[in-house]
């Protein structure tokens, strides 16, 4: 008999917390995609991993587990493996950068576009379920097809327009209208997935092995957003897309103007006739 499942134990909290943090995530990734396409060279891809942490780790895979912390099986302990843990948000992160390098580095080209987010958003629901087979419990766990593959329909639509709004998207405003709309995406996706499992407690619980929520959880998620406030910090010090374009503009005036200069003088003040080289000398004295 399947148990019941409790994704809400806190009420709403959990669930708009998870939105917020997603929210988040996502407005300082799109934040950083526009600083990195204002950028070159090393610059540029460093703006870009620090993108790949913000929407993969804080925007995805945060969000995934201040969600699951209102999640509650009745019947048995709820604890989780770390290396799958660690891993599912190490593969958020790869293959949301992967996905940014594609489209950035693709210039906006359909087919990179495509590909960056359907790789993303295989990506997005492989780290979802394996957040979910991380978690230990003595009950059996399954999951309705039908569900499952309406969840990864999702996380790839979800995943091709965030990289699509990676690359229209520059002004503050617009950014933080799409990060709204990505929020609401994933959190989607998240519970989406969620509905598709069916548990079944056994009938002895045994003893749960790996660690509590609170204990693991809890400070691996602070150590994330930490990363994510000070990424937001440096994007805030940081001259923006406009200010960069201007100060470019300026540099080339200033040299514009230099060279005209230059030119002026020239025509002004010739420079006087060098005397020619004495064996030059020579044979024109000779003709």
């Amino acid at each position: 008999m399947t148990t019941a499942v409790n994704h809400f134990t806190y009420g709403l909290l959990t669930p708009l917390l998870a939105y917020v943090m997603s929210t988040i995530g996502s407005m300082l990734g799109l934040r950083l995609t526009a600083q990195a396409h204002a950028s070159r060279g090393g610059a540029r891809v460093r703006w870009l991993l620090g993108a790949a942490i913000s929407i993969g780790g804080t925007g995805i895979w945060v969000m995934h587990f201040v969600a699951m912390m209102g999640f509650q099986v009745e019947g048995t302990q709820i604890k989780y493996d770390v290396w799958l843990t660690a891993a599912s948000a190490l593969v958020a992160i790869v293959v949301v950068g992967t996905g940014l390098f594609l489209v950035s580095y693709g210039r906006g080209r359909v087919l990179a576009l495509l590909g960056g987010g359907l790789l993303t958003g295989l990506g997005v629901a492989s780290m979802h379920y394996l957040g979910m087979y991380a978690m230990n419990m003595s009950a059996h766990v399954s999951y309705d097809r039908v569900t499952v593959a309406a969840s990864v329909a999702i996380a790839v639509v979800a995943a091709t327009v965030a990289l699509w709004f990676t690359l229209r998207v520059k002004k503050p405003i617009w950014i933080g209208g799409a990060a709204l709309v990505m929020g609401v995406a994933v959190s989607g996706m998240h519970y989406t997935g969620m509905y598709a499992m069916h548990v079944t407690v056994d009938a002895e619980p045994g003893m749960v092995m790996g660690a509590d929520a609170l204990d693991f959880l809890v400070p691996l998620m602070t150590v994330i957003s930490l990363i994510t406030l000070t990424m937001l910090l440096m994007v805030i010090l940081s001259p923006s897309e406009e200010e960069l374009h201007e100060d470019a503009e300026l540099v080339a005036r200033l040299e514009l103007r230099r060279r005209t200069n230059q030119q002026e003088q020239q025509l002004a003040y010739p420079a006087p006739v060098t005397q020619l080289p004495r064996q030059q000398a020579m044979q024109v004295r000779r003709r």
